[in-house]
């Protein structure tokens, strides 16, 4: 079933989530406050390089499911879901949440006015509490409606910078963290064309999950660093051929 999805952020994540939930038949918008990168898009030119991006986002714009828009208001009002995909920079500070503060509030102003079901999905990477705490927080404040009024969902993404197309058209699960089984069932929907373990949760453990993930493949790249700097020292070792037999443990699965 087609839906309206507007997408807020047209960086890594939120363009390449917009170019290939469009390829899957999806009525898509993406957002951006930046004029520049917004009239790229609309002209079928990716602003920043991936592999197979350019080709789809050509592809998608010529279809008429894909748009981009610097009006945020407009491409709420028509979506049935929105996704929060800006950027959470990190500092010596921590986290910085400030755009998805900002996101969440204009998109509850929008749901203030708005008729029908709408659910706000959080793609961004956010310490985990923060979708049930900030986000809803201030989209209540701000559309003067409570949750599971409008959809509430966290949905992570475990995208590679060089095969981001493959691992979004093609993953190995995905998370979709619910406010309750409405929010969790409209997001769903979304993914119907996708073949692969769909995992109910709670928000904040579909954001520990990104952390998880993240945080198990560094060390992951640590110890086969470490392992492979070992088999340059003994005589007779290959560092595959170790790998190889260390994966086939099902204690590792």
């Amino acid at each position: 079933m087609q839906k309206r999805i507007a997408i807020i952020g047209t960086g890594y994540v939120g363009l390449t989530t917009g170019v290939c939930l469009a390829s899957v038949g999806h009525r898509v918008t993406c957002v951006d406050v930046v004029p520049e990168r917004v009239a790229a898009i609309e002209k079928g030119q990716a602003p920043f390089y991936e592999p197979r991006l350019a080709e789809l986002l050509t592809a998608e714009r010529a279809s008429g499911r894909l748009a981009a828009t610097t009006k945020l208001d407009e491409a709420v009002a028509a979506a049935d879901i929105t996704f929060i995909a800006v950027g959470t920079p990190q500092s010596e500070r921590g986290i910085d949440l400030s755009h998805v503060r900002e996101a969440a509030r204009q998109i509850g102003t929008v749901l203030r006015s708005a008729s029908g079901y709408r659910a706000v999905v959080v793609k961004s990477t956010v310490v985990p509490g923060t979708t049930e705490t900030l986000v809803r927080q201030m989209l209540e404040e701000s559309s003067g409606r409570r949750a599971g009024e409008f959809g509430l969902c966290m949905n992570p993404e475990f995208l590679r910078e060089g095969s981001a197309i493959d691992d979004f058209l093609n993953p190995d699960r995905i998370v979709i963290g619910q406010w309750d089984e409405r929010s969790g069932q409209a997001l769903a929907e979304i993914y119907q064309p996708f073949e692969c373990p769909k995992i109910f949760t709670t928000p904040s453990n579909a954001e520990m999950m990104k952390y998880a993930s993240n945080a198990l493949l560094a060390t992951l790249i640590s110890f086969i660093n470490e392992i492979a700097g070992l088999c340059e020292t003994t005589p007779h070792t290959d560092v595959r051929a170790v790998l190889q037999g260390v994966q086939l443990d099902r204690r590792l699965t």
